[in-house]
């Protein structure tokens, strides 16, 4: 449950002689009981954990990382683990594109996997660039692909080529959000900028100076009313994209690089992880804060915490980070007084 607060005063008084002695006061908009759950660590990547994807049921998802092994997880049976893959290089991003029931893979350096999941079989590859792929988002079989290079290259699913490619800075473009609703989608850039284009002819519609250094997160609100981004500058910002992408809102989230953020599966709340070794829990509405994840108080991860995945099954939050493993929490907003 919520407590509307405005104003907490504690006083020490001096029993003996009845003098107010001090007090303490604390002011908060929103105060609100959370409980987390530790469920399980999970082994089995050899090296830093850098991406998770919904899989194509709630309680399936995939991971991969430096190790370049591409691994299904089951939420019902956290002990079981399935290789589906292996690349030689590091893996950044992979997709899960479930009108063809395909999951994509980034290799770094190299270019996308196209794995077929009825099958379990790679039905196809991409040679894309000599660079990193830090992002991969897929829309109406195309297929778009963020780069180390700056550019932004968007490939044909069926046919297995790649239609156009843009550059708009030599610095790296680091993610992709779509907005499939206003045709349009974000790119979070290295330049420090937020640049919105076209789905359809790829126009760029607006260039935001958003962070003072590289932009590592973007992400719209279910209701597409905003876009969340999140920088090395450690800055959470959320911008109205009814109003030509204003700023609404800044706020010092964490002590170090913003990875990535998600919304839970009521749209209620998001969360961030960070290089701090920390995950938040933030209101969706107010973009308050309602919670901290970490080592000490709920056994967190001990490295820099990079992905995040908010399943639908049983609300249960997934992470990934740098320490090889991946956690699975059970975060109750209603729990029961006692």
């Amino acid at each position: 449950s919520s407590l509307k607060i405005k104003k907490i005063q504690i006083y020490l008084w001096d029993l003996r002689g009845g003098a107010k002695l001090t007090y303490f006061c604390a002011e908060t908009l929103n105060m609100a009981k959370i409980e987390v759950k530790k469920l399980a660590t999970l082994g089995g990547h050899k090296d830093c954990i850098y991406t998770l994807q919904q899989g194509p049921e709630p309680h399936l998802f995939f991971s991969s990382g430096a190790d370049g092994m591409i691994i299904e997880w089951n939420l019902n049976d956290l002990n079981k683990a399935n290789l589906m893959a292996q690349v030689e290089n590091s893996v950044y991003a992979i997709d899960y594109y479930a009108e063809r029931k395909a999951l994509i893979i980034g290799e770094n350096h190299e270019g996308i996997h196209i794995l077929d999941l009825d099958t379990k079989t790679e039905i196809g590859s991409l040679k894309l660039s000599n660079s990193a792929i830090f992002d991969i988002k897929t829309v109406e079989d195309r297929i778009f692909t963020a780069h180390g290079d700056g550019k932004i290259i968007i490939s044909d699913l069926t046919a297995l080529q790649r239609i156009y490619e843009f550059q708009a800075t030599d610095k790296s473009t680091r993610c992709i959000a779509i907005n499939e609703a206003k045709g349009e989608f974000a790119v979070g850039y290295s330049d420090n900028k937020i640049r919105v284009y076209s789905l359809v002819n790829q126009e760029l519609k607006h260039e935001i100076n958003a962070h003072e250094i590289s932009i590592f997160t973007v992400q719209y609100s279910p209701d597409r009313r905003y876009l969340l981004s999140g920088s090395r500058d450690a800055n959470l910002k959320v911008w109205d994209v009814q109003n030509g992408y204003s700023l609404k809102k800044s706020v010092a989230a964490h002590r170090f690089t913003i990875n990535h953020l998600v919304y839970s599966p009521d749209s209620k709340y998001f969360v961030t992880c960070s290089m701090d070794k920390s995950i938040k829990v933030w209101d969706a509405e107010t973009f308050t804060l309602l919670k901290v994840i970490d080592k000490a108080r709920h056994a967190g991860h001990g490295t820099s915490v990079n992905k995040l995945l908010w399943s639908s099954h049983n609300n249960l939050l997934v992470s990934g980070s740098d320490d090889r493993s991946l956690s699975v929490w059970d975060i109750n907003f209603n729990p029961s007084f006692t």
